[in-house]
């Protein structure tokens, strides 16, 4: 059989890849297409996930045994072919290529073709450019500045809780808690 794949992208509207690859080709063989179709290297870490309908991942399929003790079912890219994981037309998966940042490109199983056979994975199309391979994790993430500790004068005192001054008042009466048998409570 031959599954036809079509790889698509949120971050670049425009970006579509069309893969066709037999049935019973590995993972890593589906990986490599990709990586190579969008003009990704094969240096970094990367998964499959195959995904329910709403595209929640569920099983996890990685490029290599990362000695987990758990008692799931682990998944090898090399050693497991597509058609051990995958049966349906309109199958989904996540293959995350960028483990830092948790970029993904969105996989969908388009159509599968029985009675044919293909020696080699063939990129029958490709729309538009695919997402920058590696960004900068301090473009992803926002770290806050923190202030100056040697200007005291200098820190905005609004972003703590409470911008007033210290109130008698707010702090609650604890003279309840001393009726509390302590004995019923063991610390």
């Amino acid at each position: 059989m031959i599954y036809k794949f079509v790889i698509v992208s949120d971050e670049a509207d425009n970006f579509k890849l069309q893969i066709a690859i037999d049935s019973t080709a590995t993972f890593m063989q589906l990986r490599n297409i990709i990586l190579d179709s969008a003009g990704y290297n094969k240096e970094q870490m990367d998964s499959f996930y195959i995904c329910d309908d709403e595209w929640n991942m569920e099983k996890e399929v990685t490029c290599m045994d990362m000695g987990s003790d758990s008692d799931e079912d682990i998944w090898i890219m090399d050693d497991t072919q597509l058609d051990e994981l995958l049966e349906d037309e309109g199958q989904r998966l996540k293959f995350v290529f960028d483990y830092m940042t948790e970029r993904f490109f969105k996989v969908k199983l388009k159509e599968i073709i029985p009675g044919k056979t293909l020696h080699d994975p063939l990129c029958e199309s490709k729309i538009g450019n695919p997402p920058v391979e590696n960004i900068d994790i301090t473009e992803f993430i926002t770290i806050p500045k923190l202030p100056d500790a040697n200007n005291i004068e200098a820190i905005d005192k609004s972003e703590f809780y409470g911008d007033e001054e210290y109130n008698d008042d707010e702090i609650s009466d604890f003279e309840e808690m001393d009726d509390l048998d302590s004995d019923s409570y063991k610390f």
